[in-house]
């Protein structure tokens, strides 16, 4: 279902109304102890939000048709990064994240996920393109993923989508032989540009991450008709995982037809219903800050549509303790952490927001 997709990224026009709906098993809203507090504003279409490792400041934000505007003391410091002549804007595509190498500091590089239409993972240095570690050629413009982050092995990992259209008519999610519907992996510090496959089976990752205390991942996949999942793998995973699709949506069948049998079967940790004002799973993070006690251990994720947000335990590979938070974040788009583990989210309509205590 294509067109409801299209929401995800799609400018504010396209979602008013929504509204409404509850997730699978949520308990009832928190207790007030804390909430996502606005502290910026201004922004042109905002999809992302991180800081270069260890710092707390700036912030960088990710707009959706290709700036990356730096945020200091509540307000937008300057211009990062302009590449609005190279990207292809906007529905789901654009400009869709960074990634800062682990040692930014001394090389200056970062990793920036965008559409072209192709879609492109280009490695920067100090402002200028370095090298092209992915470019697929793509036949629709919906299902791209987006998501770039480096993990706890020191890896860069980009999320791919499975192409678009609805339903993956050309099966490329369970196809290993394609690199869409899946986790790629590089180690950009080899001389090597080509991808690993580490995960597959996914429809449009557009948010993971990694629990920056365990290693563990998190994946928000966004569902096509009736299911949004969060997928839960920890870190002593031994490798390659089937997130299922699309053979499976949410823990339903979707197609009847056998899985690739390679790897891990991955079922979600948590699902929630499509419907009633609910479009698309952003997945975000556990949060690990110092700011919030009440919320530490805590994994948050939202709704683009309806801008609810819930958050969950993981214990012993399950979830607990699912509950509905007692906020709303208009639009919402990404979650984001600072290099402390303090908390962010994005809003499509401009806002930039974080987890505070009341």
């Amino acid at each position: 279902m294509s067109a409801r997709l299209v929401s995800v990224l799609a400018g504010v026009a396209l979602l008013a109304g929504c509204g409404g709906g509850s997730a699978e098993e949520a308990g009832p809203a928190a207790p007030g102890g804390y909430t996502f507090t606005q502290i910026a504003s201004g922004f042109d279409q905002p999809v992302h939000v991180t800081t270069a490792p260890g710092r707390t400041s700036p912030l960088y934000v990710v707009e959706q048709p290709g700036r990356i505007r730096t945020v200091q003391n509540g307000r937008i410091s300057g211009t990062f990064l302009d590449i609005r002549s190279r990207v292809v804007c906007c529905g789901e595509q654009g400009l869709l994240s960074v990634a800062f190498h682990p040692r930014y500091a001394r090389n200056g590089r970062y990793y920036v996920y965008y559409t072209a239409p192709n879609n492109r993972v280009v490695e920067y240095q100090r402002g200028r393109a370095r090298r092209t570690l992915l470019n697929l050629s793509d036949p629709y413009s919906n299902h791209n993923g987006g998501q770039t982050m480096f993990g706890p092995d020191g890896r860069l990992y980009a999320g791919t989508g499975d192409a678009g259209a609805g339903g993956d008519p050309e099966n490329r999610a369970q196809n290993l032989g394609s690199r869409f519907g899946k986790l790629l992996v590089w180690n950009v510090n080899g001389r090597s540009a080509q991808p690993q496959i580490v995960g597959y089976g996914l429809r449009n990752p557009w948010r993971f991450s990694f629990d920056r205390q365990t290693g563990d991942l998190y994946i928000g996949d966004v569902g096509q008709n009736s299911w949004e999942e969060i997928d839960f793998t920890p870190r002593r995973s031994p490798g390659l995982e089937n997130y299922g699709w699309d053979v499976f949506e949410g823990r339903a069948q979707y197609e009847s037809k056998a899985r690739n049998p390679r790897g891990r079967l991955v079922r979600p940790v948590s699902v929630y219903a499509i419907g009633g004002g609910q479009c698309a799973v952003v997945g975000g993070y556990v949060y690990r800050g110092s700011a919030v006690p009440a919320a530490r251990g805590r994994y948050f994720f939202g709704d683009n549509c309806s801008g609810k947000v819930w958050s969950l335990r993981i214990v012993g590979g399950r979830a607990r303790d699912l509950r509905q938070e007692s906020v709303n974040i208009p639009n919402i788009s990404s979650f984001g952490q600072d290099g402390r583990g303090e908390l962010y989210a994005v809003g499509l309509r401009g806002g930039l927001y974080q987890l505070r205590a009341r």
